[in-house]
């Protein structure tokens, strides 16, 4: 089966580092919901949830960052905004996504802003879990790690954003 070229990264990322993890292919999921479903073994609260928004500082200063939040709870727009000391948020488009990620489609954007160039700030509240899980690139193929590694990987800046 033939996936985004970002699924390459992330395993051999992983296998490079020597770090735990386990894939799953499955039929191709869109929400959370449905790859909480197939993904045996894991909680809804465990998937890592990557969503891209716009951030709208002012007219001339907008940038794209990653929001990773658990897959059962929603990113707040208010502590978003407060974050970024910005005057206007949007979800990214699939159109912006596809770019910015060289074609990954909505539902298999993967955690790691880092591999596209974004900011990533990722919720307290998904790293209590001691596992993690998320759609690594592609629709049909997830990753589970240990969330304690994804923070070494990525680097992302912590707040609370839900």
């Amino acid at each position: 089966m033939k996936y985004h070229k970002v699924v390459k990264q992330i395993t051999s990322l992983l296998k490079q580092n020597g770090l735990w993890h386990e894939t799953f292919t499955h039929k191709p999921v869109i929400t959370s919901e449905e790859a909480a479903k197939i993904r045996t073994g894991y909680s809804l609260h465990q998937g890592a949830k990557a969503m891209i928004v716009r951030i709208k500082i002012s007219e001339a200063d907008k940038k794209f960052v990653m929001l990773v939040l658990p897959a059962n709870l929603r990113f707040d727009n208010v502590k978003v905004k407060t974050i970024f000391k910005a005057k206007d948020i949007r979800l990214a488009t699939e159109e912006e996504i596809s770019n910015l990620t060289d074609g990954v489609q909505i539902g298999g954007v993967p955690p790691f802003g880092n591999l596209f160039g974004l900011e990533v700030i990722v919720d307290p509240k998904l790293l209590e879990n001691e596992k993690i899980i998320f759609n690594a690139g592609d629709r049909r193929f997830s990753v589970a790690m240990l969330s304690k590694d994804y923070q070494t990987l990525v680097n992302p800046q912590i707040g609370s954003i839900t």
